[in-house]
């Protein structure tokens, strides 16, 4: 700090006190402020006033388009490109969700985001004994190819960007992504979309695993070292921490875990031989937007500096596109509410809008009814048109990062970025971020900031509106929800019944053995991966296949 800065800084402090003795005083002498103290989501107290003395970096917020982008990637922020419009979808049959996918598309949607089933997620068959009640009913079903070729039946996969959330089987995912384009004759040049595929936040938070760490960690690295020498501009992961704040993360907690999983992904595709310059420009990110909504634009903010900062600094690197993170935001699903579940169009809004002011490259709201159901059309109509609302209607597209500058937001994106770079050294202190999730170390955080939340909301210290507040009597006010026909599964297994009887079963037999042997060796497991789906080997048998090799993944008591 520069002495001129400081010098700024003493007097700022001191008109500061000036102001809390000559003006506040009088008024609280009178009249006391509505509580004692304040706090936010993350239950961080927030301060009375924020100003010059508390942005102690406030001279060095910098430009758009310039390290470390804090401001964000891109000099033209939004007048150049909006962000895309990717609203969530999958339910029941590939068919179903096909339609769901091109009415949105019709009503303006701008890219594709596929919602998977239980056991799909999971790396089960729809004939599975363990998926008897789940087929269809989270997201779609999906056992083999001939399931993928009906949902993206007349979507052609080089016209539109999709988002695949799905983590443990994702290289099967991304196999038959890549063997329906070619079914298309598509251009694999042309191939962008995101696969979500983050392991590490599945040990951390969402717990939908299947191998053991360090093997999964392998098939991760082997989907970055794959799509880097033959889809270059698809994103083979997308590093997660909207499922960790879902878990009770605070925005902090969900900062760090997030960014410190990506940068442990790097370190493993560096260890690979990967050059970061080359295939650190297609990792994306995928963060939460909840209700407090100054903390959110500030842990975007946050984020982008803590990574160009990271990938500078521990990795080398020298292509500014590795250094500008990319990002998705989903609205909290947790805050969506049963009661007064049409209060939950306002919570989206605010949300959206948060994410939008963080800077975000693409964006989904949640419908009103998730708490209850999987959204119907109109409620995810709704969603669509907040996003449009905002985009169009409020001005907020028109500037760039218009809360630059603000003291209370450059305070709370330092304090962001202080808190990350403390939870690093902590992480880097059990040796990365795979032993720290071994030892239980995120786990074990997620879980007090969650039990410290329940509690502040159980003494009405975190007001929910509707919920310890407000509260109405709602006997007449149910809303109409989406109901999963049962004969889904039925449907599902008529079709995988017909491809496991039609298709070349020495072909899946070769492939899998094929697949095995990758899985014991170096090789990379995807041109076996994609072999076997092309032979319309199920997820299952894949799963099973490498289960074989590698293991399942059992969770130690913390």
């Amino acid at each position: 700090m520069t002495p001129e800065i400081k010098e700024a800084q003493s007097v700022a402090e001191a008109e500061k006190q000036r102001w809390e003795a000559e003006t506040l005083q009088k008024v609280l002498d009178k009249t006391a402020e509505r509580k004692l103290s304040f706090e936010g989501v993350s239950l961080e107290p927030v301060e009375r006033l924020y100003t010059e003395a508390d942005a102690e970096n406030i001279s060095e917020i910098g430009f758009p388009g310039e390290y470390p982008y804090k401001r964000g990637i891109h000099p033209t922020g939004y007048r150049g490109k909006l962000w895309t419009m990717r609203q969530f979808a999958g339910f029941s049959s590939p068919e179903q969700t096909n339609r769901r996918f091109k009415y949105l598309m019709a009503q303006g949607q701008t890219g594709l985001s596929v919602a998977y089933d239980l056991p799909a997620l999971m790396g089960l068959d729809a004939d599975s004994p363990l998926s008897e009640g789940e087929v269809g009913k989270c997201g779609v079903a999906v056992s083999s190819l001939a399931d993928f070729e009906v949902l993206f039946d007349g979507i052609p996969l080089d016209g539109v960007t999709v988002s695949q959330t799905i983590n443990a089987p994702a290289p099967i995912f991304l196999a038959m992504y890549l063997v329906v384009a070619e079914k298309q004759k598509a251009d694999f040049s042309k191939i962008s979309g995101t696969l979500q595929n983050d392991i590490l936040k599945e040990y951390i938070a969402q717990k939908e695993w299947i191998y053991p760490i360090k093997p999964a960690m392998k098939l991760v690295i082997d989907t970055f070292e794959y799509c880097s020498k033959h889809v270059p501009k698809y994103n083979p992961i997308s590093v997660s921490g909207y499922h960790i704040r879902e878990a009770g993360a605070t925005a902090l907690q969900e900062l760090a875990f997030t960014l410190r999983d990506g940068v442990e992904y790097v370190k493993y595709g560096v260890d690979r031989g990967m050059d970061v310059d080359d295939f650190v420009p297609r990792l994306s990110f995928f963060f939460n937007a909840h209700n407090d909504f100054f903390e959110e634009i500030a842990k975007y903010r946050a984020a982008r500096v803590v990574w160009a900062r990271t990938m500078k600094e521990r990795f080398g690197a020298k292509n500014p596109r590795t250094m500008q993170m990319r990002f998705h935001t989903q609205t909290a699903g947790v805050s969506l509410t049963v009661q007064q579940p049409l209060n939950n169009i306002a919570r989206v809004a605010i949300q959206a809008l948060a994410g939008v002011l963080g800077g975000t490259q693409s964006l989904h709201t949640d419908s009103y009814d998730e708490a209850l159901a999987l959204p119907t059309d109109e409620a995810a109509l709704i969603s669509l048109r907040t996003q449009q609302i905002i985009a169009e209607e409020t001005g907020v597209a028109n500037t760039v990062d218009p809360l630059g500058g603000s003291y209370y937001v450059e305070s709370l994106t330092q304090k962001m970025i202080d808190g990350c770079f403390d939870y690093f050294d902590k992480i880097d202190g059990f040796g990365g971020m795979v032993e720290a999730v071994e030892a239980g170390f995120p786990q074990r955080e997620i879980q007090e900031s969650a039990y410290q939340y329940q509690k502040a909301v159980e003494r009405k210290e975190q007001v929910i509106v509707g919920v310890n507040k407000y509260a109405m009597d709602e006997n007449g006010s149910k809303i109409n929800t989406l109901t999963i026909d049962e004969g889904v599964r039925d449907h599902q297994l008529l079709r995988l019944e017909h491809v496991k009887s039609t298709r070349d079963k020495g072909a899946v037999a070769n492939s899998l053995d094929k697949l095995k042997s990758a899985a014991n060796s170096a090789e990379n497991t995807m041109p076996a991966i994609i072999e076997a789906v092309a032979a319309y080997a199920t997820v299952e048998e894949i799963c099973v296949a490498l289960r074989d090799v590698y293991g399942i993944y059992e969770e130690p008591a913390f």
